[in-house]
C-alpha cells in the first residue's frame, strides 16, 4: 500500500495542500494586512510589483522568479522562495514515475551545483532556482529509499558513517572562510555538501536505531515545527533586529531563535496542526 507506485495523484496533491496551504494562506493574510497598514519591514514597494503582483508569485509558486527579476523583497515576503521550489517540486513529483524515478532524482542532484554556479549571472537567481534548491529535496527523497532498502536488508552502519555526515555538515556550517568551503561556494557543491552530509547522518541514524538523545531533542522539536517556524520566524526577526542596535549580539540572536521557536510552536499547535489533521481527513 505504501509503495511508490501506488501514489494516487489526487490524493498526494490533497495531501500536500493540508500541510502547506493553511499557514501560507494565513501569512500572506497577515502580510497583506501589514502592507495595507504601511508597517515598515513589511511593505512591498510598487518598484518591485507591489502587493498584487507579490501575492501572485506567492500563490503560483514564483516568488523566486520574481525577486530575481526586481530584486530581494521585504524579508517576510522573501521566505516564501523556497516554498515555490518545494512546490514546483511536489507538482512535478508524481510525474517522474512516467520516466525513471530515480534517474531523474539524481539528475536533479547533479544539475544542482551548475544551476548555482555557472548557468546564471544573476546572484538572486544563482541563490533561488528552481534547479538550484531541488537537488537537497532529491538527496532527501533518495535517502529515503535508500534507508528503506537497508533496512530491508537488515543492513547495519557503523559510528564512523553518521561521523563523515557531521563532519560535511560542520565543515559548511562553521568554516566559511576556509578557502576550500570558499571554492566549494563558488562552484555550487556548498548546498551539495550540506545535503549528503546531512541524509548521511538521517540514513545512519536510523539504520543504527538510534532514537536520538537528550541534546538532539530540542532539533527534533524544532524539526517536526520546522515549516511554521520558518514560514514565520521573520515576523520575529523584524521584531528583534531594534535590540541588536542597543544590545549584544549575543542577545538579539536568543531572542530570534526563542521568538521563532516559540510563535511557530503556538501556530503549529492552534491553527495549522488541526487544520492538516482535518483536511487529511477529506482525502
Amino acid at each position: 500500500m505504501g509503495a511508490l507506485g501506488n501514489i494516487q495523484l489526487r490524493r498526494f496533491y490533497w495531501l500536500r495542500f493540508a500541510r502547506i496551504g493553511p499557514l501560507l494562506l494565513l501569512v500572506l493574510a497577515v502580510l497583506s494586512a501589514l502592507h495595507w497598514m504601511g508597517a515598515a519591514g513589511y511593505v512591498v514597494p510598487e518598484a518591485k510589483g507591489g502587493l498584487g503582483r507579490a501575492l501572485v508569485a506567492a500563490l503560483t509558486f514564483h516568488l523566486n522568479w520574481l525577486a530575481a527579476q526586481v530584486g530581494y523583497l521585504p524579508a517576510s515576503w522573501d521566505v516564501l522562495w523556497s516554498l515555490s521550489v518545494e512546490e514546483v517540486f511536489y507538482l512535478g513529483f508524481p510525474l517522474l514515475f512516467l520516466w525513471r524515478l530515480k534517474w531523474m532524482l539524481v539528475a536533479f542532484v547533479l544539475a544542482g551545483p551548475f544551476a548555482r554556479s555557472i548557468w546564471t549571472t544573476n546572484e538572486i537567481w544563482r541563490e533561488k532556482s528552481y534547479l538550484g534548491g531541488m537537488d537537497a529535496i532529491a538527496v532527501g527523497c533518495l535517502a529515503a529509499m535508500l534507508t528503506s532498502w537497508l533496512l530491508d536488508r537488515k543492513a547495519s552502519a557503523g559510528w564512523w558513517v553518521e561521523a563523515v555526515g557531521w563532519g560535511a555538515i560542520l565543515l559548511i556550517a562553521i568554516s566559511p572562510g576556509w578557502a576550500a568551503v570558499q571554492w566549494l561556494g563558488r562552484t555550487g557543491l556548498d548546498g551539495s555538501v550540506l545535503a549528503l552530509g546531512t541524509c548521511v547522518v538521517m540514513v545512519a541514524s536510523v539504520v543504527r536505531g538510534q532514537q536520538g538523545g537528550w541534546f538532539t531533542a530540542p532539533l527534533r522539536w524544532l524539526g517536526q515545527r520546522s515549516y511554521e517556524v520558518y514560514l514565520t520566524h521573520e515576523f520575529v526577526v523584524v521584531s528583534v533586529t531594534p535590540l541588536y542596535v542597543s544590545g549584544p549580539l549575543g542577545l538579539w540572536f536568543v531572542g530570534m531563535v526563542l521568538g521563532s521557536a516559540v510563535l511557530g510552536a503556538v501556530v503549529a499547535r492552534y491553527y495549522s496542526e488541526p487544520l492538516n489533521l482535518k483536511l487529511r481527513a477529506m482525502a
